[in-house]
């Protein structure tokens, strides 16, 4: 396997880092616009594992608004797996690039939504990830896989819905993904801030768009921003945190593979992250069309948005401000194999401290990293395989979370997962 890793920001950093300590691959191939910050990533891990690892890494550039320019460096390093690590923008240019150099594909996060009005969707509707499931025919010709939806939510997520439906339950009512977190920035004074641990480009889509909500009797229908708010009891110490909904993957991959009378997202905001969103709507700093703008060199064309990610601090440089946990899992609810109602939560937990310590990573990208990495190696083994445009889903999660959770020196990656049930 001869892996190219488009983006060497906050996740691609983490991809490869987790990945230098793993042997399932030939070549991994970090590659950015910025080719510096790949050389960056690649001069780490030297650093870190010394030469001979380092070997299995080059760095090269890349522009992934391209699909030529992907298609050609995937081509020059014999790509087999074409690993997308860089905003969903950019999954159209990818997507193709990848196909048309006959590799495989993953991705974190699926392509983009049309705005979309607050009711069910009509045949004009176009939802996360359609885009891709459109292509699925031309995938399955070239014998090629792209397996979409692949980073911790959705993806982690998703193999706890497959692994819910084998082994937990006989029929479900809601799969419903949660995730909160007690995170704190502090600057250095030791002053609390705002500073997003993910993409703000990124959560401004997915915050600011009508949430998907699924339901096996009306389908896919939307609902108005930080719609259905409720309190929700995370482990390991995080407690209760007010959730939302939110436009996410889960709900358009879930139904597809899972039998489930509805399927939610909610995500743990909190009121201060809400009003920035909202402010940000109200002025117009959320739109993506460029606006011709003064600058010393005379005028320019810049997306309000991108104007707004470069004015916060890049995800990638919490990691030494930020302490706390994140969490990431599925509710479910229904009945059990033994025909009685149940409840359960399926997690994992990332801890600020120990990732930063480990990877150099804040635990939010860290552990969105992971999970691409770990489906990279069942790949690799021949463990998960199909052609076509693939969910998580699809696949047998057992493989998945033994992988994940056997211990490091056995071959594993040392993440256990929990499972809460809640009616016990």
């Amino acid at each position: 396997m001869r892996i190219l890793l488009v983006g060497a920001g906050g996740v691609g950093d983490a991809i490869a880092k987790i990945a230098a300590r793993r042997s399932f691959y030939e070549h991994i191939v970090v590659t950015d616009y910025d080719v510096a910050r790949a050389e960056r990533t690649v001069a780490w891990i030297a650093g870190r594992h010394g030469d001979e690892v380092a070997a299995r890494f080059s760095a090269d550039s890349i522009d992934a608004s391209d699909p030529d320019s992907v298609s050609a460096v995937a081509g020059k390093h014999g790509a087999t797996h074409v690993m997308n690590a860089v905003e969903p923008k950019f999954v159209p240019t990818i997507f193709a690039g990848a196909l048309a150099a006959g590799a495989d594909y993953l991705d974190m996060a699926m392509s983009l939504s049309e705005p979309h009005p607050v009711h069910p969707f009509t045949e004009t509707g176009v939802k996360l990830g359609d885009d891709q499931f459109a292509q699925a025919a031309d995938w399955e010709t070239r014998g090629r896989l792209a397996l979409v939806g692949m980073g911790v939510e959705p993806g982690l997520s998703d193999v706890f819905a497959r692994y819910a439906a084998d082994h937990l339950f006989s029929e479900i009512d809601e799969l419903g993904t949660r995730d909160g977190a007690n995170l704190v920035v502090r600057d250095s004074d030791g002053n609390e801030i705002f500073a997003p641990s993910f993409s703000i480009w990124t959560t401004i889509e997915e915050c600011l768009n009508p949430p998907v909500i699924w339901e096996k009797d009306k389908g896919w229908y939307t609902t108005p921003p930080f719609s259905e708010p409720e309190v929700f009891t995370f482990p390991e110490g995080i407690g209760d945190v007010e959730c939302v909904n939110v436009e996410h993957e889960e709900v358009l991959l879930m139904p597809r593979w899972v039998d489930a009378k509805r399927v939610t997202f909610k995500y743990g905001l909190g009121e201060e992250f809400i009003g920035i969103l909202k402010t940000l709507h109200q002025l117009g700093l959320d739109k993506t069309t460029p606006l011709r703008v003064r600058s010393a060199n005379g005028p320019v064309e810049v997306a309000p948005r991108d104007v707004v990610a470069a004015g916060l601090p890049d995800p990638a440089t919490l990691g030494p401000f930020m302490t706390g946990k994140t969490c990431a899992g599925l509710w479910v609810t229904g009945t059990g194999t033994d025909g009685e109602p149940r409840e359960v939560y399926l997690y994992h937990v990332s801890d600020n401290e120990w990732t930063m310590a480990e990877y150099e990573a804040q635990c939010v990208v860290w552990q969105t990293a992971l999970n691409p990495v770990v489906a990279l190696e069942l790949l690799a083994a021949g463990t998960w395989s199909g052609s076509g445009v693939l969910g998580p889903e699809a696949f047998d999660a057992e493989p998945f979370l033994e992988l994940m959770a056997r211990p490091e020196a056995e071959g594993g990656y040392g993440q256990a997962w929990g499972l809460e049930d809640r009616l016990a």
